[in-house]
């Protein structure tokens, strides 16, 4: 399986653009899938730099419904006119950073027929599952971020039941791609226990202290291999990486085997 990173907050080099945001694209034996779209049709820049046909995408599913995800998704269906997008059916919920940024979806896009809008969990091909894990025990709640949905006149925490989480079984290997990691990298490490975790552990705003040491120790004690990127911070993976052996960056361009 090989995984190339089309969009990401920082660049493997000048040939590349990067942008606050996250797209991956996702060769199995079988299937090409499109993971996320970044926040404009920049990934799609980067795709055709990289020889990748974006039009010849099987499938494509959208982590959860921000705009940094999600936001060159009307460029995708212009561009592939086959490949249906799994969503979760909370992403259109209206999304804010604080109380005045809204950070949601077009809403415009919600009617669209190739949108799949799913349930806590979907099989989307053989050994390719979607899981929102909304029902799952957390161990550990490190709150909304700043993060909330409106809901009438009123904002709310958001609680990030529009998150959901690819996982991919393969070669006796099971490899988790998640987008934001809005419901606790520590609590998902807990849930999947894969093999390699790919994705943000939105530590970004953290300080480099003794609790994020420990955060990185306590992941370095699961056997997962680790690829992250884009909401992690590049300060905080720093820092991380001195206290753990399997974690590395992704940037828009590099490309993994696993």
């Amino acid at each position: 399986m090989k995984i190339t990173v089309l969009a990401e907050n920082t660049a493997k080099n000048s040939t590349f653009e990067a942008e606050h945001g996250l797209s991956l694209y996702i060769e199995t034996g079988s299937i090409k899938i499109l993971f996320d779209m970044g926040q404009s049709d920049m990934f799609l820049r980067n795709a055709e730099r990289l020889g990748i046909d974006i039009a010849k995408v099987d499938i494509a599913v959208l982590s959860h419904g921000h705009y940094d995800h999600t936001g060159g998704l009307e460029a995708f269906l212009n561009i592939n006119k086959t490949a249906p997008v799994y969503l979760s059916k909370f992403a259109f919920e209206p999304h804010y950073n604080g109380t005045e940024k809204y950070i949601g979806m077009n809403l415009k896009l919600m009617n669209n027929p190739r949108l799949i809008f799913t349930e806590d969990f979907t099989e989307i091909a053989d050994g390719i599952t979607l899981h929102s894990c909304n029902n799952a025990k957390k161990n550990f709640h490190l709150g909304s971020f700043g993060l909330y949905e409106k809901k009438g006149d009123s904002f709310i925490p958001d609680d990030f039941r529009h998150e959901q989480y690819l996982l991919i079984e393969e070669e006796g290997k099971k490899i988790l791609i998640s987008g934001c990691s809005h419901k606790g990298i520590l609590n998902i490490v807990n849930w999947f226990d894969a093999d390699v975790l790919v994705g943000g552990f939105h530590f970004s705003k953290l300080p480099l202290d003794d609790k994020l040491k420990g955060y990185a120790t306590y992941l370095d004690g699961f056997s997962t291999n680790y690829f992250t990127c884009h909401c992690t911070g590049t300060e905080q993976y720093g820092f991380m990486k001195e206290h753990m052996k399997k974690l590395h960056y992704l940037s828009t361009g590099d490309k993994i085997i696993i």
